[in-house]
């Protein structure tokens, strides 16, 4: 089966990084098309793109500086169905795309692929490590389980866009109040 292409170009704003596509976004050939996955409306209700816009359009995502990748490129119908070889894969592959790519924030879409690729515990939020000089951020997912619910993911998502708009300005990109750190 085919998979999603990478929307990514150097010096992005931001890089959201998702576990892998599911088949139905594979077979359709666009990120998040799932029926109930969240993820579009959030981005924009967010603020993380200035207008609203659907899977059928997920290319446009570069016109705003925002990349799409996945940990693991092989389409599954969950992530349960991934191997650790396939993890393992990922983590080189990915680790080759943020350095190539350097871009300034990048967004995890789940805690999974967080743990998955950094081999820790997290919580949602901006974590303490960077990745090749990008801040990192750990969103709630937005597909698959209901574990958190719209209001939570989308107060995650506001501050993703807030974090994203401070690392545009520059050097002061290291100061971050308290209230920033971990949840």
């Amino acid at each position: 089966m085919r998979t999603l292409p990478d929307h990514l170009r150097k010096g992005m704003k931001l890089v959201i990084v998702g576990c892998n596509p599911t088949e139905s976004s594979a077979r359709v050939g666009h990120y998040y098309a799932g029926r109930d996955n969240q993820f579009w409306p959030i981005l924009y209700e967010g603020g993380v793109v200035p207008e609203p816009f659907d899977y059928h359009d997920d290319k446009r995502v570069i016109e705003f500086g925002i990349g799409l990748t996945d940990l693991v490129k092989r389409p599954t119908k969950t992530t349960a169905e991934l191997t650790r070889e396939d993890f393992a894969e990922g983590r080189i592959v990915l680790s080759q795309k943020l350095e190539e790519f350097a871009p300034h924030v990048v967004a995890f879409n789940g805690k999974i692929v967080y743990e998955q690729f950094a081999q820790r515990k997290c919580k949602f939020g901006i974590q303490k490590q960077s990745l090749y000089g990008a801040r990192v951020y750990v969103l709630p997912e937005t597909g698959g389980p209901k574990l958190v619910g719209k209001a939570e993911k989308l107060e995650h998502f506001r501050k993703l866009a807030q974090l994203v708009a401070r690392t545009a300005k520059g050097p002061e990109v290291k100061s971050f109040s308290a209230e920033d750190g971990n949840e």
